[in-house]
């Protein structure tokens, strides 16, 4: 069973270490033999979430990474951490995707990381974003947690991460999550 794999960053900075922390996991996800495609919340642009704009039909854009999450089996998502939370694009993406009265969230499975510049390398986002997921019917294996700390020095010049222990852990947290969505 070939695996459809959707990648999403919730920053939109360029060069931001998330969007390098979702390159890799994308590569794994590739390597393990799966097929890979990514929402780029930068060149998709969605309207902040507006019942009133909902009620008059879902934009273009929520129309596109709807669909793009309906086709998923897994998504990956690599989260930073502003004001120890997730940041405002990344649930705006994710209130997009669980209203309309169909919550293409529903039974989806999910394997979340992120980078900061931070000790606690998103530690409190990741807190926040699997609560969020949670409350939404989103599957997430409990261990491995992946926190990229000190992002600044974790990544080479070409975006690879430096830390063999960290690209380890991010490795067995997809290939666990892949294990069990091929066992269903």
């Amino acid at each position: 069973m070939k695996i459809n794999v959707l990648g999403i960053s919730g920053s939109l900075r360029t060069d931001s270490y998330n969007r390098k922390a979702l390159q890799v996991a994308k590569s794994i996800a590739i390597e393990l033999g799966s097929n890979v495609s990514e929402i780029d919340l930068k060149t998709l642009p969605l309207p902040l979430y507006d019942a009133d704009i909902e009620a008059s039909g879902f934009p273009e854009n929520v129309v596109k990474i709807r669909s793009l999450v309906k086709e998923a089996d897994l998504i990956l998502i690599a989260t930073p951490e502003y004001n120890h939370s997730i940041s405002g694009v990344l649930k705006n993406a994710i209130d997009w995707l669980s209203t309309g009265g169909d919550n293409v969230l529903d039974g989806k499975t999910a394997v979340i990381f992120g980078a900061s510049t931070g000790f606690y390398g998103t530690l409190r986002a990741q807190i926040h974003l699997r609560q969020i997921l949670t409350a939404l019917n989103v599957f997430m294996i409990p261990q491995p947690q992946v926190f990229i700390r000190n992002a600044r020095e974790a990544f080479d010049e070409k975006g690879s991460l430096k830390d063999l222990k960290v690209y380890n852990q991010l490795k067995e947290l997809i290939q666990k999550t892949m294990t069990l969505l091929k066992s269903k």
